[in-house]
């Protein structure tokens, strides 16, 4: 079983702070501290006593041929080591980043659907 820290819905953006504001908006939310151009979330993304997910929303520059622009992304203090649990499980590995203070890969489940598995980075 994955060790989640946290969860989190993950939007891929044009635009984050339009996209994070009708969120917000709609959903009576505060924008968490430390959102910019690149990125901002609401409920507290890291927050591991949270019971529900936050809305992460991420800075792209165009969005990717196949690429769900709103998918799962699950920080694991066990990355990259679940990632092969995740394949052995049937997922399907396709590449792997680290940007931004974070790593992390993204992976299609047996279905097709996209997700990420990763982690912020160790100082």
């Amino acid at each position: 079983m994955v060790s989640l820290a946290s969860l989190s819905i993950t939007f891929d953006c044009l635009d984050v702070e339009v996209q994070s504001i009708f969120w917000a908006d709609l959903l009576g939310a505060d924008i968490d501290p430390g959102a910019n151009e690149f990125v901002a979330s609401i409920g507290g993304v890291h927050n591991t006593k949270s019971p529900t997910p936050g809305m992460l929303f991420l800075k792209v520059d165009e969005r990717a041929e196949g690429k769900n622009p709103l998918h799962i992304d699950l920080d694991d203090p066990h990355y990259p080591a679940d990632v092969d649990r995740a394949v052995s499980l049937g997922a399907h590995k396709l590449a792997s980043f680290d940007e931004y203070g974070i790593e992390w890969t993204t992976l299609k489940d047996p279905e097709g659907n996209l997700f990420d598995i990763g982690r912020r980075k160790l100082d």
